[in-house]
């Protein structure tokens, strides 16, 4: 029994260390729902928060990850080659999993913060953020899912923003990650990602809404849940405006 007590004892006398060294982030979003109206042009979100300890900071370089991560969906990437004079469609890719909207942003250079294997366990880079499925009859699968980042890159919806995150005291932190016009709906997950010499020491995630609200939903649900009716109603919207418009022109010409 006494064995068994000291053996218990040292156990604990091991963890205690390890307990003291260990960061816990405390976080906040300026909003956790974005909603999308007829006139909306894009929103920013400030993530900001604290680094909570028991004991003092260790000697090791702190880094700060925060993303930004919307729904994924599947999609058919296509590779367009010139066949006589003509631009065609020959390989395709079907992409099992492709975040509609991926924004990273960083403390500093992002090959710093987080190593590769740690990178390839956690999806925090864009490409490990892509799943894409195997295909032998395609040669280098992975260069369509560099066209799907490049294109998205492009439209605003893919970016990484290293140094965007300030820290001070390496205690607190605080981001700004910018939300294009062009959101889709639903739940965008945003992670934060405390790093010493490349390793993940504590991380932290919640959730942010994005959704359709007044006139945009109402059409929204009408086009999907009412298709006749929604296409009748924009037929005779263009109708009206068409005669409304040749009745003004007839107008200013008579006088």
């Amino acid at each position: 029994m006494t064995r068994l007590l000291t053996l218990f004892g040292f156990i604990a006398a091991l963890t205690l260390p390890a307990r003291a060294q260990t960061e816990e982030i405390v976080a906040g979003l300026s909003q956790n729902v974005v909603s999308i109206t007829a006139t909306f042009v894009g929103s920013e979100i400030l993530i900001f928060g604290a680094i909570k300890r028991e004991a003092p900071a260790p000697d090791s370089e702190l880094g700060v990850a925060v993303v930004v991560e919307g729904p994924s969906h599947p999609i058919t990437v296509r590779r367009k080659a010139r066949r006589m004079g003509i631009w065609v469609n020959t390989d395709a890719v079907e992409v099992q999993r492709a975040p509609s909207f991926y924004a990273i942003s960083t403390s500093g250079p992002f090959e710093d913060l987080v190593n590769e294997s740690v990178d390839r366990a956690m999806h925090i880079s864009i490409p490990e953020s892509i799943r894409i499925f195997s295909s032998e009859e395609v040669e280098d699968p992975d260069s369509f899912a560099e066209a799907l980042i490049r294109i998205r890159k492009k439209a605003g919806l893919y970016k990484i923003d290293e140094g965007n995150v300030t820290v001070t005291d390496d205690t607190l932190f605080d981001t700004r990650i910018e939300l294009p016009a062009n959101l889709t709906e639903g739940t965008y997950r945003t992670r934060i990602f405390l790093t010493r010499g490349g390793e993940i020491v504590a991380n932290y995630t919640t959730d942010i809404d994005v959704a359709k609200v007044g006139l945009e939903r109402w059409l929204y649900n009408l086009a999907h849940e009412q298709a006749l009716i929604y296409g009748l109603m924009s037929l005779a919207i263009a109708i009206a405006a068409g005669w409304g418009a040749s009745a003004f022109f007839r107008m200013v010409l008579r006088s």
